[in-house]
């Protein structure tokens, strides 16, 4: 993390995985987070990516998931890590912003979704691309794409796993604004410099109130999330979709 005039950038620094995410990444992010939240003197917060990504969602490449006796732990990474970043970035009381630099993927996008202000570079894209892998949501991305699309736009983006360009993001309200590629890093730093200039106290009111009509129940939903998310790591359909996307092949769901 650096601070420039009260202003904080976190960033997401894995680019030989386009910053995939692992348990112990998400630890250092949460532990950033909490201090930014303690820091009087950081009156607002960017979030990118280093090199060519933003972030491609969990490094499920790594390891990190599985257990010794070869079952995947999704739950337990997600209750433990995740799911508290998500709320803390939710509940932090300063302004936070996602400068989108390039792929959003998986739970990467419901990290650049969790902020405030989402500024998308032109050559970015979010996808949710949970069911092409047997998977099902998480890191509150149900309550986020619901929350700036709506439902039927959500299921698109939820069920099709499609990538979603920055000007169709943009077009849907999934994310505030788009930018040249070379000026992403300008016009996210001016608007931090807004927010750092701004009255905080007035921000974090803003923020407390619109959480508490727009996402009053966010916990739970990170919890039914989790669960459900540890249920499909348990089908076979998931081992197979892990599997076909090594093997950069198409998967044959069963229903199992």
């Amino acid at each position: 993390m650096q601070v420039e005039q009260r202003v904080a950038w976190l960033t997401l620094s894995r680019p030989e995985a386009l910053n995939a995410l692992t348990p112990q990444v998400g630890e250092e992010i949460l532990a950033v987070l909490e201090r930014v939240a303690g820091d009087p003197e950081v009156r607002a917060l960017v979030i990118t990516g280093a090199g060519r990504g933003f972030c491609t969602g969990a490094d499920l490449k790594s390891g990190a998931w599985m257990l010794q006796n070869g079952r995947a732990d999704l739950l337990s990474p997600l209750r433990e890590i995740f799911h508290p970043m998500i709320m803390r970035l939710r509940t932090l009381e300063k302004p936070v912003i996602a400068a989108v630099n390039g792929p959003a993927v998986g739970i990467g996008c419901s990290l650049a979704l969790a902020a405030d202000i989402v500024v998308a570079a032109a050559s970015a894209y979010f996808l949710l691309a949970f069911a092409n892998i047997g998977l099902t949501l998480d890191g509150g991305a149900s309550a986020r794409l619901v929350g700036r699309i709506g439902h039927g736009r959500a299921s698109e983006v939820a069920l099709l796993a499609e990538r979603v360009g920055a000007e169709q993001a943009l077009a849907w309200g999934l994310v505030n604004r788009v930018v040249p590629d070379l000026e992403l890093h300008a016009a996210a730093g001016e608007l931090a410099a807004r927010f750092a200039a701004g009255p905080p106290g007035s921000y974090a009111s803003i923020k407390r109130s619109l959480n508490a009509f727009a996402y009053p129940r966010l916990a739970e939903q990170l919890e039914l999330e989790g669960q459900l998310q540890q249920q499909r790591a348990e089908s076979a359909d998931f081992l197979e979709g892990v599997q076909a996307f090594i093997e950069k092949r198409p998967a044959q769901f069963t229903g199992d």
